[in-house]
């Protein structure tokens, strides 16, 4: 314990060298460390790119420092970078290194486009997204069913190690059996030994996005964008411990009470529990499922840079559009 006094770490020597000197472990030296303050003005503009990335999903760095400047905060755009990747945001276009994986783990490739999905379990999906609190933020996972739009499982963590990712996947393939295919990005969290193996011993399919197609698991992108403005924006939730129950009673209204348009207006849990009403499809448009699927009309047909997203809801009596919905993005 005395050892421990030895090191200054206001010394011009590294405290690498002196804990070497000393014989002791960084990790001790470390722990007896004053956690920083908190930047209240970085929680301000984190908070700001939040709520302007879930408006525009599309919307980069270089944008988001016109946005902030509007908004009276001049920040650089390495400082916003680097709290976007603090953040887990990256913008939904093709762009250089929008998801990196780790050099060493394997990335699958991604089998859904064209593919109609048409019962429940067939394909559930996942994704990490920043949820912010009043003084700093944690990491939201969840695992959604494609077919009913039902969150099978989450979890928070207040950091964006895997282990937070593979409880939510073993929660979800306790409770609820498991899918055919798994679809994930290529985050390091999921390419990682720890998760892909779970869903090897399972004999899941592996499913991965492809790289700068940020509307290959749109289906997450749309829970996130109504979590956080039906729920996280409205409420202002403190502490982690409030986000929690706050969540728990969303996602229970989410899968059990709230309409969804994309199924007839009817709910996840009665559209996962019946197998009646749901279905989803990633078209592609490059490839022989166009000609296949009710979407490829002449209009959409006309622009090859085009890629939709369709579900397989019916129209539902009294409708002025039907109750699929259609999302274009340039591929």
């Amino acid at each position: 314990m005395m050892r421990q006094t030895w090191v200054n770490q206001e010394d011009e020597v590294s405290i690498v060298r002196q804990c070497t000197l000393a014989g002791i472990s960084r990790a001790t030296v470390y722990a007896r460390r004053q956690p920083r303050p908190i930047d209240e003005g970085e929680l301000l503009v984190c908070r700001l790119i939040d709520e302007e990335y879930t408006r525009h999903p599309f919307y980069g760095s270089r944008k988001m420092v016109v946005f902030l400047k509007k908004e009276g905060h001049i920040v650089n755009r390495k400082r916003v970078q680097r709290l976007m990747r603090k953040m887990g945001l990256a913008a939904m276009a093709p762009g250089p290194d929008t998801s990196r994986p780790h050099p060493e783990h394997k990335v699958y490739p991604y089998l859904l486009r064209g593919v109609a999905v048409v019962r429940p379990n067939q394909v559930w999906s996942t994704d990490i997204t920043y949820i912010r609190l009043a003084h700093g933020f944690v990491y939201l996972v969840a695992i959604i069913d494609w077919y009913s739009r039902r969150v099978l499982s989450w979890r928070i963590s207040n950091t964006m190690e895997a282990v937070f990712c593979v409880d939510c996947l073993e929660d979800a393939i306790r409770t609820h059996g498991k899918p055919d295919v798994f679809n994930s990005d290529q985050g390091s969290q999921f390419t990682s030994d720890a998760f892909t193996g779970v869903l090897q011993r399972e004999n899941i399919t592996i499913s991965m996005d492809g790289r700068g197609r940020a509307f290959d698991n749109i289906f997450v992108e749309r829970l996130w964008r109504s979590v956080k403005h039906e729920d996280v924006y409205l409420k202002g939730y403190s502490t982690l411990v409030e986000l929690t129950l706050g969540l728990t009673d969303y996602f229970a209204f989410y899968n059990g009470e709230r309409p969804h348009q994309a199924l007839g207006y009817k709910t996840p849990n009665r559209v996962y529990l019946s197998a009646v009403g749901g279905g989803a499809m990633i078209v592609d448009k490059f490839g022989a499922a166009l000609e296949e699927s009710p979407a490829g009309d002449s209009s959409s047909a006309n622009t090859n840079s085009e890629a939709t997203v369709e579900t397989e809801a019916k129209r539902t009596p009294g409708q002025r559009r039907p109750a699929a919905d259609k999302v274009k993005c340039l591929a």
